[in-house]
């Protein structure tokens, strides 16, 4: 079987292997979905059974048959939540009693209450209900046509991560809910994404009890409309706000009987606030942990504070808080995911709360090469390890410093095994990676395929085979495959970061163009005369930019679904690196591929470019009708593609780039 079939029947070797892992908080059990074997798509609950006090094995056990789309279980695992096109199941995870749950309508995002009684979730009308125990279904909170309660906007989701709109009281007594009102958004039309320099929904939360007491949250939306992270497990809320150009924020702790906020802390930031995953929260002593930038005393860092202090050193790039761990004295450490100078590699760090006269203390808890993750819960710390060494997630059961158990993986191995070389390039010591074909001859000189997404937030260049499996693929068709994390890519410093603020283009295309020539000194056999260039959505932007705008340096591209122009995209995204339009114009004609493409070519060579668009996408497919008329009108060589199964997407593109580098 071709490569590009298996990969999709397996979805990209990911099937068969435990994901969305959860440890309850008494570390009493592991759970998670996996699929019954390599090629099957249907998620089941499983459950990892630890033995606590007196001994035994863990047990691992089927809890639920799927497909499952969705679950959710209250803290201490006891009841599990689960959705099937849009049919509710309740799991009782102590006995395995699975019962279907009958609500009025089509559940979403259901949610037990901390002591397993109810459940929340949400109706296609934009209701929040409850199940009570008796099994009544109650509507806490609707209104109907351009309202929803309960959910996350589409900025909030696609733009912050933050994909919950309502959050369970510890107690389980109140709900704190959104409310979104997207009436001024795109009128008329059936899907509401605000663009660059528009109107966005309107956002505000609001404590709504069982009983059906209402209190609402006051902070000023109207200079901070983006509601960016919401944490309620123990004390009050607590919400991270930013003004909508996102270059200021403030995490604010809210009294839950009168609403009222607090300021805890300010965030700044002169190109963009930057809030780390996992924060804000509170600590047992009532400290509230932000994560935020170090950028004085000749630090560049991402680290954390408690109340201001710092408990993370400035070496390590903060990248998100897992959750608390059992310390010393009495105070609670805490589990973090970070980098510590290798930015390919992520590690698992465990950090005391309790700031001695030592200051700042951080063990490493994982210490094979790679890119590891984990979850928490009581005195069992769960750890998910990838590696270049092998596919896929590894997931071993740890208490205390015993391992204890494995997650069993039963997802398929493809049959190359990709060795990426790993570099950092250039004064600005980018990271880079060579990929060549199998079994490659030192002195055979091969043409290049940048493969790139470059996009902000997004990091390519890691120390994990699943970053590689498609690109070894590509190289085995007779490439030698670069990937470069330019500037604006997480995992070296802030600063790094940040240098592209509204100059995505040029600095994006001037690393990535440097890092070649950096390369072809370490690497003889990359022909630089023969650079094709590919990539998807921001990848895709920064491929065609590259044979609009460097054709001297790059001679084909495969572009698939690109931003065309800026101004079409979403308000937070567009607006944080770009800024609005009505103050830059200019920089958004620039950062355009439609004014690109109406340059006129003159002397320079005119390089091909394959333009794919997602056929069922048809904001996808406008938007590269609107670049392929303005190629036309230039006479700019160009083929469209619409496809989207990468078994005929792949070799589409395979072709176009044999025939046109």
């Amino acid at each position: 079987m071709e490569f590009p079939e298996l990969a999709a029947r397996t979805s990209l070797f990911t099937r068969g292997a435990p994901h969305q892992v959860t440890v309850a908080a008494d570390g009493a059990r592991v759970l998670f979905l996996r699929s019954a074997g390599p090629e099957d798509p249907t998620d089941s609950l499983w459950t990892l059974d630890l033995p606590r006090a007196g001994g035994g094995e863990a047990v691992e056990r089927l809890v639920a048959e799927g497909p499952i789309d969705a679950y959710a279980a209250d803290p201490q695992a006891r009841v599990a939540a689960l959705v099937t096109d849009g049919r509710l199941r309740r799991v009782d995870l102590r006995t395995g009693a699975v019962s279907d749950v009958a609500a009025n309508g089509p559940v979403a995002d259901a949610r037990p209450d901390p002591t397993g009684t109810r459940i929340a979730y949400l109706s296609p009308a934009g209701e929040l209900r409850v199940i009570e125990p008796d099994g009544a279904d109650v509507l806490l909170a609707g209104e109907g046509t351009h309202v929803s309660w309960g959910r996350a906007e589409e900025v909030a989701r696609r733009d912050f991560d933050r994909r919950r709109g309502y959050w369970w009281s510890p107690d389980g007594q109140t709900l704190l809910a959104t409310r979104v009102d997207d009436a001024r958004v795109t009128p008329g039309e059936d899907v509401r994404t605000p663009r660059a320099g528009g109107v966005n929904a309107e956002v505000s939360l609001h404590l709504l009890d069982l009983d059906g007491g209402w209190v609402d949250v006051h902070w000023d939306r109207e200079t901070y409309p983006y509601l960016v992270a919401v944490d309620w497990v123990e004390g009050g809320p607590l919400i991270t706000v930013l003004r909508r150009m996102q270059q200021h924020g403030l995490v604010l702790a809210v009294d839950p009987r009168t609403g009222e906020t607090q300021v805890h802390a300010e965030l700044a930031d002169p190109r963009w606030v930057e809030p780390v995953a996992g924060t804000p929260c509170h600590l047992p002593d009532g400290r509230v942990l932000v994560g935020g930038e170090l950028a004085h005393d000749g630090y560049d860092a991402r680290c954390l504070f408690a109340d201001g202090t710092l408990l993370t050193p400035p070496s390590l790039y903060l990248r998100r808080v897992v959750g608390r761990m059992p310390g010393p004295g009495g105070s609670p450490d805490l589990l973090v995911e970070a980098s510590d100078g290798e930015p390919s590699e992520q590690h698992l760090f465990r950090v005391r709360t309790a700031i001695g006269g030592g200051g700042v203390e951080s063990r490493r808890l994982t210490t094979a090469p790679g890119w590891h993750t984990g979850a928490v819960g009581g005195d069992v710390l769960v750890i998910g390890a990838r590696s270049l060494e092998h596919t896929g997630t590894r997931w071993t059961v740890w208490q205390g410093d015993a391992q204890v158990a494995k997650l069993e993986m039963l997802s398929a191995e493809p049959a190359a095994a990709p060795r990426p070389a790993l570099e950092r390039v250039t004064d600005r010591r980018l990271p880079a990676a060579v990929v060549y074909p199998t079994g490659h001859v030192d002195g055979r000189r091969l043409p290049v395929l940048l493969d790139i997404d470059g996009g902000p937030g997004h990091q390519e260049v890691r120390a994990e085979r699943a970053a590689w499996i498609e690109r070894q693929w590509w190289a085995d068709n007779g490439f030698a495959v670069v990937t470069v994390d330019n500037r604006g890519t997480p995992g070296v410093a802030p600063s790094f970061e940040k240098v592209v603020h509204r100059r995505l283009a040029d600095v994006m295309l001037t690393d990535q163009a440097d890092a070649l020539g950096a390369l072809s000194g370490k690497h003889p056999d990359l022909d630089l005369t023969r650079v094709a260039v590919r990539g998807r959505r921001f990848g895709g932007w920064l491929a065609a930019l590259a044979v609009l705008r460097r054709p001297e340096v790059f001679r084909c591209a495969v572009a698939e679904g690109p931003i065309v122009d800026w101004a079409q995209c979403g308000t937070a995204y567009a607006e944080r690196y770009l800024g609005q339009p009505v103050d830059g114009p200019e920089i958004y004609a620039h950062h355009s591929l439609l004014e690109a493409a109406a340059e006129p070519p003159g002397r320079s060579p005119v390089s091909p470019l394959l333009i794919v668009a997602d056929p069922a996408d048809p904001v996808e497919a406008a938007e590269v009708a609107r670049l392929s008329t303005v190629l036309t009108r230039t006479d700019r060589p160009h083929e469209l593609l619409h496809e989207a199964d990468p078994a005929r997407r792949l070799p589409a593109e395979r072709d176009f780039l044999r025939r046109s580098v």
